[in-house]
């Protein structure tokens, strides 16, 4: 069982990178994203798979790692980053864009980010990049259909 929830909340162990391991969980959202962008039933799946999978092992791994939203638990940043492109056209730019707001909103945790970040167990570990996520979202998509940037 230890085994089984560390490779799937470090997402295959790439969350135990010594150098910005969220930064790594987020490309492999970002990776994820480009092998399933064309199948809008998939991609929307591999949403809510990832959440899911981040629910049901991260309060788990917490206990493993013994330290609250263990910085190799990157499950919650690849489906963040997964949410950050949704409902947008795949262009380069707005990928790139959508990795560096993510990882911005991900580390400053703007309100209310820092509180659903103090949530219980797993809550707490996916919450607050799924705010970051629907920040990130909520700008590409105002470039994109509003302003018809990208």
């Amino acid at each position: 069982m230890e085994r089984r929830t560390k490779l799937i909340t470090s997402i295959f162990y790439l969350g135990h990178s010594p150098l910005v391991p969220g930064t790594i969980g987020s490309l492999a959202g970002v990776l994820i994203y480009l092998m399933v962008r064309d199948h809008p039933i998939l991609y929307g799946f591999s949403i809510i798979f990832i959440f899911v999978l981040g629910i049901v092992f991260s309060a788990e791994a917490e206990k493993i790692y013994k330290q609250k939203d263990a910085r190799a638990i990157v499950i919650d940043e690849a489906c963040g980053m997964m949410l950050s492109l949704a409902f947008l056209p795949y262009k380069l730019w707005l990928v790139i864009s959508g990795f560096v707001l993510f990882r911005f909103f991900d580390i400053i945790k703007p309100p209310p980010a820092r509180s659903l970040e103090k949530l219980p167990g797993a809550w707490g570990i996916m919450m607050d990049d799924i705010l970051a996520a629907l920040y990130t979202n909520l700008i590409l998509q105002f470039l994109v259909r509003i302003l018809h940037l990208f």
